[in-house]
């Protein structure tokens, strides 16, 4: 009932506001591509980050013999989100590939810890919180862990859309079973 909730205001905050709409993603196993591609059909932002583990299905920091896993995932990811028009920035993550981030996204790509304004906005880019924790920013957008800190939009919870200049955001949650695609394990109580 929440998800249809928030994505109620996020249709209604998208046909009132005329403000510029981001969306940012992080550690999306391939399970999740179709997904994103819907959310953008129906949401059309302007600015899409990815915060990082771009193929979180497949671990290359443990198994780089799963290289080409990795570069049909980052393909097929690829095509979506170039496909959306929108502008772009890529943070690469300790799952990734660099040399292989930036021969699919190019220009995109950016280094951890970058600042970007948008519409007056600062906004800091990382794949960790770490990356962002010390850095001066009106927000911290980053994935990795399930840690949350101030100022921050932490993609692993969700797809967090932000509304600029005025800041709104709303976090659509990730299709169930989302977090079983990365690897995670639930820890359960005795």
């Amino acid at each position: 009932m929440l998800g249809f909730l928030r994505r109620r205001r996020l249709r209604k905050l998208r046909s009132s506001s005329g403000e510029t709409l981001l969306m940012h993603v992080g550690d999306t196993p391939e399970s999740v591509y179709p997904f994103l591609g819907k959310l953008i059909d129906e949401f059309s932002p302007e600015i899409i980050v990815h915060t990082g583990d771009l193929v979180d299905n497949v671990k290359l920091e443990r198994k780089p013999e799963l290289l080409p896993l990795y570069r049909a995932g980052l393909r097929k990811l690829a095509r979506i989100l170039k496909g959306s028009g929108a502008e772009l920035y890529i943070v690469p993550g300790n799952e990734d590939e660099p040399k292989l981030v930036r021969e699919f996204f190019g220009d995109a790509v950016v280094e951890p810890g970058t600042v970007v304004e948008i519409e007056g906005v600062k906004l800091a880019l990382g794949h960790t919180w770490e990356d962002v924790a010390g850095v001066e920013a009106d927000f911290k957008l980053y994935g990795h862990n399930f840690r949350v800190i101030p100022k921050g939009l932490n993609a692993v919870l969700g797809v967090n859309f932000l509304f600029l200049p005025s800041g709104k955001a709303v976090r659509i949650d990730y299709p169930v079973g989302t977090d079983t695609y990365r690897g995670y394990k639930l820890r359960r109580g005795l």
